[in-house]
C-alpha cells in the first residue's frame, strides 16, 4: 500500500491510483495485473497519458520498464511514462526523473498545439518563458501560477509547466525562448532542452522579495534553509540589501539536492534533524530563515526566526 502527501488534494481531488497488488503479485513479476488495473483506470477518468511510479519492490525485483511500458501502450492506447524510482531515496530525486521523462516524452512532438496555444494566448510575438520545477513540494505557494501572469507584460508571456499545467503546455516546450529554472530538480530537464531545442536557462525565483522581511541585516550572521534555488535567491537578495556585504555572512543549508554549480564554500547538505540543531546550537546565528515546523526544534534559540514555508519539509519532519 503506497501514501501520497500533496498540498493540493486539500481542495482538489487527484487522479492517483495503487496498483493495490498482493506481496506475492508484485515479488513474482505478474505484470499482467498491473496492465489490467492500469487499463480498468483508464477507462473510469478522461486520460491522455498514465506514468507509472517505481517504488522498493520493483527496484529489488528489476522490474522491466520498458516491456512494462509497451504492454500497458499496447492495452490502453495511451501514452505510458515510466519513472524508475526505488521509494527509498528524497522526493526530489524521483521529481528530476519525472520531470526529464515528461519533457523527454512530449517537448517538441505537436506542433499544432504549439500554434493552438500561441493563439490561445495572443503570445505568438512575446517573448516566451517557460517556468521550470513548479511544484508545491519545491515552492510552496499555491498560487504562484497566478503571480506569474501577473508579471507578464506586452513583451513577455509565462508558461508554467506543472501546478495545474496540461499537457499541451509540455509539448510546446521546443518553441520557448529561454527557461526559467525554480528548483534544482528541473536542472537536468533545462540542460535536456538547452540540448535538444537550443533553449538557453537561467536560475531563479522572481517572488524572492516576499520571502524577507525589513531586517536589519548588516554585519549579521545568516542561515538559510530551503530548496536551494530559493535559498540562493534569499541570499543574493539579502546581499543586495546589505550596504556592508563583507561583514554579512549568508549559508544555504537544505535537507534535499545541493547541486554543486549553485553552492558556495560553506554551504550545507542536512540528513538528520540532530543535524540542524547542531547547526543552530553552535553557529551563533543571528537570523535562521526556515519553514515554520523547524522553528521548536531549537528552543533555546535566540536569534530572529523568519518563516519561509516549505511544504517537503514539513512532510520529512512529520514523518521522522
Amino acid at each position: 500500500m503506497c501514501g501520497f502527501d500533496e498540498p493540493r488534494w486539500f481542495g482538489e481531488r487527484s487522479a492517483i491510483f495503487s496498483a493495490g497488488l498482493r506481496d506475492m503479485d508484485a515479488i513474482l513479476g505478474r505484470d499482467d495485473r498491473l496492465v489490467a488495473k492500469l487499463a480498468d483506470a483508464a477507462e473510469k477518468i478522461d486520460a491522455n497519458f498514465a506514468a507509472v511510479i517505481g517504488t522498493p519492490v520493483p527496484a529489488v525485483i528489476a522490474t522491466d520498464y520498458r516491456a512494462l511500458q509497451r504492454m500497458c501502450e499496447k492495452k490502453t492506447n495511451l501514452p505510458i511514462l515510466t519513472v524508475d524510482t526505488n521509494g527509498m531515496e528524497l522526493y526530489d530525486v524521483g521529481e528530476e526523473k519525472a520531470w526529464l521523462t515528461l519533457f523527454k516524452t512530449f517537448a517538441g512532438k505537436d506542433v499544432a498545439s504549439q500554434k493552438e496555444v500561441s493563439e490561445e494566448d495572443d503570445s505568438s510575438k512575446k517573448m516566451k518563458i517557460g517556468v521550470l520545477g513548479l511544484t508545491p513540494h519545491d515552492v510552496s505557494d499555491l498560487h504562484v501560477e497566478e503571480k506569474f501572469r501577473k508579471l507578464e507584460n506586452e513583451n513577455t508571456h509565462y508558461i508554467c509547466y506543472g501546478m495545474g499545467a496540461g499537457i499541451d503546455k509540455v509539448k510546446t516546450a521546443g518553441s520557448v525562448d529561454k527557461n526559467l529554472v525554480v528548483a534544482p530538480a528541473a536542472l537536468e530537464t533545462a540542460k535536456y532542452l538547452e540540448k535538444e531545442f537550443g533553449t538557453p536557462y537561467e536560475v531563479g525565483y522572481p517572488f524572492v522579495d516576499e520571502l524577507i522581511p525589513e531586517l536589519d541585516y548588516e554585519r549579521k550572521k545568516i542561515l538559510i534553509i530551503h530548496q536551494q534555488v530559493i535559498a540562493n535567491a534569499i541570499r543574493q537578495e539579502i546581499r543586495i540589501r546589505s550596504d556592508e556585504q563583507q561583514n554579512t555572512e549568508v549559508t544555504v543549508a537544505s535537507w534535499f539536492m545541493m547541486k554543486s554549480e549553485f553552492s558556495e564554500e560553506g554551504d550545507l547538505s542536512l540528513k538528520e534533524e540532530k543535524d540542524y540543531c547542531k547547526l543552530v546550537q553552535n553557529g551563533n546565528y543571528d537570523i535562521v530563515f526556515a519553514d515554520e515546523n523547524m522553528r521548536g526544534l531549537v528552543p533555546g534559540f535566540k536569534g530572529t526566526f523568519v518563516n519561509v514555508r516549505h511544504f517537503a519539509v514539513s512532510g520529512k519532519l512529520q514523518e521522522s
